[in-house]
């Protein structure tokens, strides 16, 4: 296959990266805690905590691992906590004594939590009082044998730490009662851990780093397996695509995507360690007013997010006055940036929407835009270096680049395979090392790529596939739509009709000026047939939209319809 994206590389973006530059990411980080000791690394709810801080805790932590709690190299440790100090330390400290991290998502159900604890086989968990209720419903049914309990306020200033867990546990009424005998506190684990030796286990980059669960929007949760050696390639891949714009030891990036998601996980905390940035961690980036004041006092220099969170702050008015300066990048990822939002973004804050596409089992990042990017192009951009992608039909058939056909990667990215289900990885990864990514894409003349959709979320309409990003896109762009989501709707003449839910901006927005506005953009067959306004969108803890729900949903609702009722 040719590699029309070559030519559209800037001039310092190599072809290749080293994925053997650190012998693992406790090399990465020892070197850079040791070159940026006195600098912030993370700030949370206006404290900050040094490279040397983070270093001497997350050894405590570790020799607290090693010798505590006996745990050995290779033992894995579930974190289950939104962005806190205590989340870097825990992750770090869980890397260095030689073990396997394991990040579970805060608002997972007992169902799901009792599920990724059993399939990874976790011995310990370190998990905010927030969550602990949900804990508590499960631990009894799996291998889980030690508990670290923090909270949120526990690596705040002692003062101010007790007024924020106070205010969250009797004002607010979210500490859930839990009853977890014998879990010990995150803060005494330090204290003991700083008394006892820690042991530097010796680490090569095949060694597991992360079980990194994924597919829960699909079926049953699927840890991928990513060693060192994936992770650190991905670090130096994202690292040489934006890199050039960022100097070392210089940047500040707002981490509003939970560092458990993979996506803010590499680029924001391993890459920002690895550079010697400053990570602005927000603990809860729903409440957006708030969130726009902690960005007034913090110079940041870089931000990701998903098009969800870039949409609610580009329709905030006080983000709308910040001082956008000294801003250089701002990456989108976890799914398509709409053109409405970046278009509004680059006209508020002058820079430019870098659209990046990734999934889990490519740790994650695949393709990025190049930073010299001129204008919104639609695109998910270039291949990053040491990385070949290709389009294949549905036989798995490698197709010429003017085709449009499903993407398939390999590179040193992409994971080993799935934890403990061969069958599951033989689907995804063929004999040669290609992993296919289920996402339906094209080129562009420019060697850019363009996603067209997810091959599951397709609409078929008349024997035509209508892409709902395509849809979505079209729909956003009227001035009154705050979000929308398509999906298709059985019907017997046509096989399925376009149906949208969408979230008004304006609510004087009627169902016939909306889908007015779509056939002027749209070719027939792809015009909404039905429109369904909602007060708000279901959503992944990310921000993700999920179009799963709504067709489930749906779904329901039209068997309920056609069931014959009882006399």
């Amino acid at each position: 296959m040719d590699k029309p994206w070559l030519s559209r590389y800037p001039e310092d973006v190599p072809e290749h990266i080293d994925p053997e530059q650190y012998p693992s990411l406790v090399e990465m980080f020892e070197q850079s805690v040791q070159k940026y000791a006195d600098q912030p690394a993370y700030t949370n709810m206006g404290t900050v905590m040094t490279f040397r801080k983070l270093e001497e805790r997350s050894r405590a932590f570790a020799a607290y691992l090693q010798n505590e709690l006996k745990l050995k190299k290779g033992d894995r440790v579930a974190l289950m906590m939104p962005n806190l100090l205590q989340y870097p330390v825990a992750l770090f400290g869980v890397l260095r004594a030689g073990l396997i991290a394991v990040n579970v998502n805060p608002l997972y159900t007992p169902r799901e939590l009792e599920h990724q604890l059993n399939d990874s086989g976790a011995k310990a968990i370190v998990i905010v009082s927030n969550f602990a209720n949900t804990l508590e419903q499960v631990v009894g049914n799996t291998a889980v044998k030690h508990v670290v309990l923090t909270s949120l306020g526990q690596m705040l200033p002692r003062a101010k730490g007790t007024l924020v867990d106070f205010v969250v546990k009797y004002v607010k009424g979210m500490v859930p009662k839990y009853n977890l005998p014998g879990a010990i506190s995150m803060r005494k684990t330090l204290i003991s851990g700083r008394r006892l030796q820690y042991v530097k286990p010796f680490m090569t980059g095949e060694d597991i780093a992360f079980l990194q669960y994924t597919g829960g929007t699909t079926g049953v949760a699927k840890g991928a397996i990513l060693t060192h050696s994936n992770m650190i390639a991905n670090v130096m891949q994202a690292k040489v695509m934006i890199g050039p714009v960022l100097q070392e030891g210089r940047e500040s990036i707002v981490t509003a995507l939970p560092l458990y998601h993979v996506f803010a996980l590499t680029v924001n905390c391993l890459l920002f360690v690895e550079m010697g940035g400053q990570n602005l961690l927000i603990t809860n980036p729903r409440d957006i007013p708030n969130f726009v004041k902690e960005l007034k006092s913090f110079p940041f220099t870089a931000l990701t997010g998903v098009n969800t969170l870039f949409n609610a702050l580009v329709n905030n008015e006080d983000f709308q006055e910040l001082d956008f300066s000294k801003l250089k990048a701002a990456i989108g990822g976890g799914m398509a940036v709409q053109r409405a939002v970046a278009e509004k973004w680059h006209k508020i804050t002058g820079s430019h929407l870098l659209e990046g596409y990734g999934l889990t089992e490519c740790s994650p990042l695949v393709t990025v835009n190049p930073y010299d990017l001129e204008e919104y192009n639609g695109a998910i951009g270039l291949p990053v270096p040491s990385t070949e992608v290709r389009i294949v039909d549905d036989e798995g058939h490698p197709l010429p680049t003017t085709e449009v056909g499903e993407l398939q990667v390999k590179g040193p990215q992409v994971m080993q395979g799935y934890w403990q289900r061969p069958e599951a990885t033989k689907e995804v990864i063929n004999p040669d090392g290609w992993l296919s990514t289920g996402d339906i894409v094209k080129f562009d003349q420019d060697g850019l790529i363009h996603i067209v959709d997810r091959k599951k979320d397709m609409i078929l309409v008349s024997g035509f596939n209508v892409y709902p990003n395509e849809i979505e896109d079209v729909a956003a762009l009227h001035n009154k739509v705050l979000e929308v989501a398509a999906i298709g709707q059985p019907n017997e003449a046509s096989g399925e009709i376009v149906k949208i839910y969408v979230v008004k901006q304006d609510s004087s927005l009627t169902k016939e000026e909306l889908i007015a506005h779509c056939r002027e953009h749209l070719t027939g067959y792809k015009v909404p047939k039905l429109v369904e306004f909602r007060d708000e969108l279901p959503k992944t803890n990310v921000g993700k939209i999920l179009r799963r729900v709504l067709r489930e949903e749906n779904d329901a609702k039209l068997s309920h319809a056609t069931e014959p009722q009882a006399s």
